[in-house]
């Protein structure tokens, strides 16, 4: 192809895009909805376009520039924009450019040192994608970068001059599917055992993962090989984990990971029903006590029940359980409880997952009390149950779950 046939062919997608962003003179992100993936110059370009309405939308900055970067194309950016500073000279915002990335891919990127041409007085580096995920904005934010996409979220952060941020615009094109969705029952296995505290730093391999829950006190469902591939995949990819020096991987974003699973938990899975017992106090914990060690470790206090033993923050009347279903008749006969639609003083939750029992290598039956949840699933269940349970999940998360990760020497 020559010269002139390349500049035509670029010219061509350069003004397709241009005709598909700009409507009566303004940007028109919505656009964006018709096209299914922009790559090279039309993402370039569709980039730019974006910036340039961002930076409009300050009725009182002047005198900016948006370029291509042309030759510091090999310094890592694709453009260049250039605004002026209240004391004199110029701020230099260099965009890299990107179809898609991963959040393990950002760590990378963050690395390096941007060179733009001229004496810029403050240098900014600023990532552009079509959508920017909220791991990947949190990372720019932990690394000093700013960022925006075509969809108009944004954090644009120039020193001494402005602070921009919007967030909360859905995608304006096809959001590429991850891998896994930590919201189903085996990942959720293979989530709680990297968060609890006694696994911190501890070296993993898929193939120790899936077998490490059938060789428990209390087995739990096992999940496939493939499973745990294709969720590994993924963490790698969001880089919650890290690939070990002598093979494997290790958790490395404990508080990260355990947010994502909280967002993505389905606590609306378990069932809820209402129970009334007159056994006082000390009856009804020598009955739960037996309860534990008849249902062989399947039934447990959970919620604000376990967060009283965990981390004691709210207090309620009401005790909170988690009996595997075909364990209930047993829990009805030993606490003489019956079930109410009303007026309860026992909350019992029928688990979709056997893995809300996961104590880990070091759990076991203790006769002198019913076990509680661990720790992680206890702030995942507060979170979601209502009431004040939100308050509880916070005071558990740093009271107990931060200390421990902390100690246990995992950055929090």
């Amino acid at each position: 192809m020559t010269k002139l046939s390349q500049k035509t062919s670029r010219e061509k997608e350069i003004a397709h895009v241009h005709e598909k962003i700009y409507v009566h003179g303004t940007v028109n992100t919505m656009i964006f909805m018709n096209i299914e993936k922009l790559s090279g110059f039309a993402l370039e370009e569709a980039l730019a376009a974006k910036l340039k309405e961002l930076l409009r939308g300050v009725g009182w900055l002047h005198g900016w520039r948006v370029e291509p970067a042309g030759g510091k194309r090999g310094a890592g950016f694709d453009l260049l924009a250039t605004v002026p500073l209240p004391e004199g000279g110029r701020a230099a915002l260099c965009v890299a450019c990107k179809g898609e990335l991963h959040p393990s891919g950002f760590r990378i990127l963050a690395d390096r040192i941007f060179s733009p041409k001229g004496n810029s007085k403050s240098v900014v580096p600023v990532l552009a994608l079509p959508w920017v995920s909220p791991r990947v904005a949190d990372l720019c934010a932990e690394h000093g970068w700013s960022w925006f996409d075509l969809a108009g979220n944004y954090r644009l952060d120039v020193p001494g001059l402005l602070h921009l941020r919007h967030t909360g615009n859905e995608p304006v094109h096809a959001r590429p599917r991850p891998t896994a969705n930590l919201g189903t029952r085996e990942a959720g296995r293979i989530v709680r055992a990297l968060l609890l505290p006694e696994h911190a730093g501890m070296r993993w391999t898929q193939r120790h993962m899936e077998v490490h829950f059938g060789e428990l006190a209390t087995p739990i469902p096992e999940p496939s090989l493939g499973l745990v591939n294709k969720v590994v995949r993924f963490l790698r990819d969001e880089s919650f984990i890290e690939d070990a020096e002598d093979g494997g991987f290790r958790l490395t974003e404990p508080l990260k990971l355990l947010f994502a699973w909280r967002d993505a938990y389905r606590f609306d899975r378990h069932e809820r029903r209402g129970y009334f017992t007159f056994l006082p106090g000390g009856k009804l914990r020598d009955a739960l006590a037996g309860l534990g060690l008849q249902t062989g470790g399947f039934a447990a206090h959970a919620s604000f029940s376990a967060a009283e033993f965990q981390a004691p923050h709210v207090r309620q009347p009401k005790t909170w359980l988690y009996i595997r279903e075909k364990e209930v008749s047993k829990f009805e006969e030993l606490v003489e409880a019956r079930r109410v639609e009303s007026g309860e003083n026992l909350v019992v939750l029928i688990p979709d997952d056997d893995g809300v029992f996961y104590l880990g290598d070091g759990g076991s039956i203790d006769g002198n009390r019913l076990s509680c949840t661990n720790a992680v699933q206890t702030y995942v269940d507060l979170f979601h149950c209502g009431g004040r349970g939100e308050e509880a999940a916070e005071a558990l998360l740093n009271q107990r779950l931060k200390p421990e990760w902390k100690l246990r020497g995992l950055n929090v």
